[in-house]
C-alpha cells in the first residue's frame, strides 16, 4: 500500500532528487509567484539542512556525536534536534516503545531479509539483539539542550521520522515565500497544502500492495500528511508465514499480521513516526490509539487482505 498524489495536469511544477538516502518529490501549485525552480530550491536546500542536522553518516552531525558519546557524556545540541528527540521520546511513551529511536541499536547482523533467512533465531539470541535499544535511556536536560545515551553502545538513528519532519520543514519554507499549494513527497511520506490548479484539495490515492494499479481509497486533502509503512517490498515467508522486516523493539522479532499501515495527520513528522509503531502493534492496539490521537485517521491492511479503518474514515 503505497500513498500518492493524483494530478492529471501538468500545470504545475515538479521536482525529483534523491535526497536523505529517499526519492522526494517537489510539487507546486501554477500560480506559484516568481521563478519556480528558485521556490524549489529553496525546498531542497531546507531538506539538505535537515539531512546534515540528523544523518548518522558523518561523523560531524550532532546525530553521529551523540551516539559517539553514548555511556560516556551529554552531547549539547541545536534546540531544533533537541526539540525533535523530545517529541519522538512523547511517541515512544503513547506507543509503549514500539516508537524509539534508539532502534539503531540493533544488532543487524542477526536479520537478513532476502531469500537466504529460512528460519527464525532463537528467542534469547533475538532479544539479545535488541538489549540496547530502551527510549527510557535516552536522557534529556532541558536547560542545557544535551542529550545523553545512558547506555555505552547505544545509538539514535531519525529514520523513523526523519523523512515526514523534513517534509513539513520545505513545506513552512515554501509557505513562508508565498507558495500557496504544494505537495512534498518523500518516499510516499507526504504533505500537502492549498488547493491542485483545478481550485480543490489535492488527492491521494493509497493503492494496494499486491496490485498497485488499483486503489484501496483515496482522500482529499487540506493542510494535511499521509504516511505508509508495510511488508509488501521487504519480507520472508517462513512455513508459509508472511514476516515483516520491521523488528518489534522488545522481542527481536519480525512483526507479522499487518501488510500495511497508513497514517494520515496534521504532519508529515506525526504520520511518518506513527505507521512502523502500529504495524508492532497490530490491528486492534493500532486502531485503539489511532482514535484517541485528535486529527489522526488509519487504513490498515492485514496479511490476509482484510481492510480495517478509523472510526471516521468511510470505504464502500
Amino acid at each position: 500500500m503505497s500513498a500518492a498524489c493524483i494530478t492529471n495536469d501538468q500545470r504545475v511544477y515538479t521536482h525529483t532528487e534523491r535526497l536523505m538516502g529517499n526519492r522526494f518529490d517537489i510539487t507546486i501549485g501554477h500560480d506559484t509567484p516568481g521563478n519556480a525552480s528558485e521556490q524549489i530550491a529553496a525546498a531542497v536546500a531546507e531538506i539538505k539542512r535537515i539531512e546534515t542536522l540528523l544523518t548518522t553518516f558523518s561523523a560531524t552531525s550532532k546525530t553521529a556525536q551523540i551516539n559517539q558519546m553514548a555511556g560516556i557524556a551529554p552531547v549539547k545540541v541545536d534546540r531544533e534536534v533537541f526539540e525533535l528527540i523530545e517529541r519522538s521520546l512523547k511517541i515512544s511513551a503513547i506507543t509503549q516503545g514500539a516508537f524509539d529511536l534508539s532502534y539503531g541499536s540493533v544488532d543487524k547482523n542477526l536479520w537478513n531479509f532476502n531469500t537466504n533467512l529460512t528460519a527464525l533465531p532463537d528467542p534469547e539470541l533475538a532479544r539479545d539483539s535488541v538489549r540496547l535499544i530502551n527510549w527510557r535511556n535516552i536522557r534529556l536536560n532541558t536547560d542545557d539542550s544535551t542529550v545523553f545515551l545512558k547506555e555505552k553502545g547505544m545509538r539514535i538513528g531519525f529514520g523513523g521520522i526523519g523523512k515526514g519532519y523534513a517534509a513539513d520543514k520545505a513545506r513552512a519554507v515554501l509557505q513562508q515565500r508565498g507558495v500557496s499549494s504544494g505537495v512534498i513527497n518523500a518516499s510516499g511520506d507526504l504533505c500537502t497544502w492549498g488547493q491542485n490548479e483545478h481550485g480543490v484539495p489535492w488527492t491521494v490515492g493509497i493503492s494496494n500492495p499486491d496490485r498497485p494499479e488499483e486503489v484501496l481509497a483515496q482522500f482529499a486533502l487540506g493542510q494535511q500528511a499521509v504516511a505508509t509503512s508495510g511488508n509488501y517490498e521487504k519480507y520472508v515467508i517462513i512455513d508459509q508465514k508472511r514476516y515483516s522486516h520491521t523488528i518489534n523493539p522488545k522481542t527481536g522479532l519480525p512483526c507479522t499480521g499487518l501488510k500495511s499501515v497508513t497514517v494520515i495527520a496534521p504532519s508529515a513528522e506525526l504520520a511518518d513516526a506513527l505507521t512502523t509503531p502500529i504495524v508492532v502493534m497490530g490491528v486492534q492496539a493500532g486502531l485503539h490509539l489511532l482514535n484517541q490521537i485528535h486529527g489522526v485517521e488509519g487504513v490498515l491492511l492485514t496479511d490476509d487482505n482484510e481492510i480495517f479503518v478509523t472510526k471516521n474514515i468511510k470505504i464502500s
